[in-house]
This record gives structure tokens, C-alpha cells and sequence, in this order.
């Protein structure tokens, strides 16, 4: 078995010249920008930040640009060409989507580098100056999404009418619902959305059976956020939320474990189904809110705007994301062994990804 970590960043760079012919607009990068251009999540950007300074600061290489715009935002910008104005990866807090990728297609982007890097927890936070909370998947869906079965007990939707937590069960405080969080464009949003109002959603029978039935009204359901107030939108800041959780210990924050963890002498995660968000529940998969972080390459640049494999060399390595490693050390849940060979096998590779 080859491993990235014994293959130079020179020959991955052979490798992509060999297989890869150029077009026009990207072979005039090398000599218009001679920086790597990364733009994307606001939970992977603090991981790609320090991969990058270490990467600046080790190697011939400029340090790479890192823009936080958001996984959506950051997929825009990345499929939107191939060539020196546009991005050369994009981190990515949940995978890319067809719809993403097809775009990428359309726009001359045909071969698109996957890299799975590792895992995050999402935790639902408060000050520490609150009180800690214990709830359940069931009860994050009836706070948050915009509809939710009828109280009446009949099977119909009604407008989410759930003005405080202990309306929902009455061990939880009085306080109103108010929990800030991002907007669509970010990948933890969608993680949110798709593992806890969803996960939430699936423990009424009667929604749970749509998804096979009829499941773009199951996604409609379970995925949509109330727009009254209750679910605040605070950007892709999550030291902004901080800030007002400071301001409103009863308030709640949605943001990334690696953030929280940083945090932890201001904000305390809640119990979702009794389990707290930790490395060790996060690494065994026993905390329910929990995702896989990526970043995605163009295949075209490798070669021609510099650095690129280079970087890929020093994200992959075992001193940055192996278990020992400084990733680690910021926040972020490794891959098991055989998951990290494998993905250093791929990009050693070059290999392009593929989606259903």
C-alpha cells in the first residue's frame, strides 16, 4: 500500500501534469497568481488555516488565501470555472451535492479531487453562566422546524406553535425558544438540518413513512426552519453568537464542536439524547449530531497554480490529521487508520470522485 505521506509533493505534481492536459486559461495561472486560492466552510476554515500557516511557513510556498464564505457559498465559487479567477478548493462541512457538482461539470470543472478529512460534531450550546440542557431529537424538531404535527394528536401539519421549552416537556426551563444559528448557505446548516430536525422528524411515525412515500414533502417537513423568530440567523460569525449567548444565557447556539471546544470557559453544550458532545462520542459515533468535514480540489490547477499538491501532502499527512496530529489539537475528530490510508491513497492518486 502507497501512502501520500511517502510520495513527494513533486511527483503528485508529475502526476497531474502527465495525466492532465491544460487548458488555455488556466496555463497562464502560473505566471498571473502564484498563491493557492481556498475559499468555503466556516467550520473547516480554522483547520485549513492552520494547515496553511504551517504550509506557508515550512515550504517554498506562499501561505494559500482562505476566505470563509460558507460551504454553499464557497461551491459557487468553485464550480463557477477553471482558470486563475477562481478558486482552486473549497472546504465543504457536509459533501457536495449533485446539483453542486453538475454545475461543476457544466462549467469545465469535469474532474473534481474529493478529500475527506475528518469529522465534526454540531453542539447546541449556551453560556455557562445557564443552565445546562438535556434534550431530545424529537424536541429540536417540534422547537425549530416551521411546521409540526398538529397537537390535537391527529395526522396534519400545523404552524410551528411552540413559543417556549417547556411547552415541548415540562422538565425543560420556561424560557422562550431562541436559538441563533446559520444561514442556508452554510454547511452546518445543513448537517442541522439533515441529522437533527430530520432525525427529529423521523420519530413521528406518519412523517418517518414519507420518505419513501413522497419524499420531497418528507424533506420539505423535516428540513424547513421556522421563520418567526424562534431560529435567529446570526451568519457565518460563530464568535457573533457567542457574543449574544454571552448577552442571554437563556438563548441557545448552533455551531461546530472543534468552535465550542474552544469556548468551552463561555458556552456549554446541551445533552442531545443524554449523549454529550465530546471527541470520544464524536470518534465512536455515539453523539447523533455529527458529520464529516471535506475539502474539494480541481485537478486542472494541480501543476500550474503552485503549491497545490504540495498542500494536499501536508493536509494529509500523519502530523496534521492523524490522531497524534495538530488538527487534533484544534478540535477536529481524525479519521480512523484504515479511512485515512485510504483517502491518501486516492489523492496520492489523483483520483477524481464521482457522485450518484
Amino acid at each position: 500500500m502507497i501512502h501520500l505521506r511517502s510520495i513527494s509533493g513533486a511527483a503528485i505534481a508529475a502526476a497531474g501534469l502527465f495525466v492532465l492536459p491544460l487548458l488555455t486559461s488556466v496555463a497562464h495561472a502560473q505566471t498571473a497568481r502564484d498563491q493557492i486560492s481556498i475559499v468555503g466552510s466556516s467550520t473547516v476554515y480554522p483547520f485549513a488555516t492552520v494547515v496553511a500557516e504551517r504550509f506557508g511557513q515550512t515550504t517554498e510556498f506562499k501561505t494559500p488565501k482562505i476566505e470563509s464564505t460558507g460551504s454553499g457559498g464557497g461551491m459557487k465559487l468553485f464550480c463557477n470555472g477553471i482558470g486563475v479567477g477562481y478558486p482552486d478548493i473549497t472546504n465543504a462541512s457536509r459533501r457536495i451535492k449533485k446539483s453542486e457538482f453538475d454545475n461543476c461539470q457544466a462549467n469545465g470543472i469535469e474532474e473534481i479531487i474529493e478529500v475527506l478529512i475528518g469529522y465534526d460534531g454540531i453542539a447546541i450550546a449556551n453560556s455557562t453562566s445557564g443552565d445546562q440542557l438535556s434534550i431530545t431529537l424529537g424536541e429540536l424538531f417540534l422547537a425549530l422546524a416551521k411546521q409540526v404535527p398538529n397537537p390535537d394528536g391527529s395526522e396534519s401539519l400545523v404552524a410551528n406553535p411552540y413559543t417556549s421549552w417547556s411547552e415541548l416537556n415540562p422538565d425543560l426551563p420556561g424560557a422562550d425558544i431562541e436559538v441563533l444559528g446559520p444561514p442556508p448557505t452554510s454547511g452546518t446548516r445543513d448537517a442541522f438540518a439533515e441529522l437533527a430536525l430530520e432525525g427529529g422528524c423521523k420519530t413521528v411515525d406518519w412523517i418517518a413513512a414519507m420518505e419513501k412515500s413522497d419524499k420531497a414533502t418528507f424533506k420539505d417537513i423535516c428540513h424547513t426552519m421556522r421563520e418567526d423568530g424562534a431560529y435567529i440567523e446570526a451568519g457565518e460569525n460563530d464568535n457573533l453568537i457567542v457574543q449574544k449567548l454571552e448577552a442571554n444565557p437563556e438563548a441557545l447556539g448552533i455551531f461546530g464542536f472543534s468552535f465550542l471546544d474552544q469556548n468551552s470557559d463561555i458556552v456549554q453544550p446541551s445533552l442531545i439524547d443524554d449523549i454529550e458532545p465530546s471527541f470520544e462520542s464524536i470518534a465512536d459515533g455515539l453523539y447523533p449530531v455529527s458529520r464529516p468535514l471535506y475539502f474539494y480540489v480541481k485537478k486542472a490547477h494541480i501543476g500550474v497554480i503552485p503549491g497545490i499538491a504540495e498542500y494536499l501532502e501536508e493536509f494529509t499527512s500523519e502530523a496534521s490529521w492523524g490522531e497524534e496530529g495538530y488538527l487534533a489539537d484544534k478540535g477536529m475528530i481524525p479519521l480512523d487508520e484504515d479511512e485515512r490510508y485510504q483517502a491518501a491513497d486516492d489523492v496520492a492518486a489523483l483520483k477524481p470522485m464521482s457522485i450518484e
